[in-house]
């Protein structure tokens, strides 16, 4: 794998509310570049991963932390706290306060 995509995938784990202008001034590449290398590397598009591992983090915050549903949107990358909602919900299934209060009984 590119070094570049090795350590833009790192970025991603580590800082979920990272952009694609940061991870491409991270990489030294050009945004446009960054997007077809990140494909060819993974066959996967950067935007869809990162958005997959920003609602991943999410997921786990509001399982792990008492951080409000706008605090957690903003604290993974989601300007919008309405289209973190519309974006969980594709994604688990339901919205984030049903996602937590079924975490929270499911370990009562």
């Amino acid at each position: 794998m590119d070094p570049r995509v090795a350590a833009v995938l790192s970025l991603i784990e580590t800082r979920p509310d990272i952009d694609v202008h940061a991870l491409a001034v991270s990489a030294n590449l050009s945004r446009s570049r960054l997007r077809h290398l990140f494909r060819t590397e993974t066959s996967q598009p950067l935007c869809r991963h990162l958005k997959h591992r920003r609602l991943t983090h999410a997921a786990l915050a509001l399982r792990t932390t008492f951080l409000s549903i706008k605090q957690v949107s903003a604290a993974t990358g989601f300007r919008d706290v309405h289209h973190f909602i519309r974006e969980f919900r594709k994604t688990f299934g339901s919205p984030p306060g049903a996602y937590r209060r079924a975490a929270i009984s499911d370990t009562k």
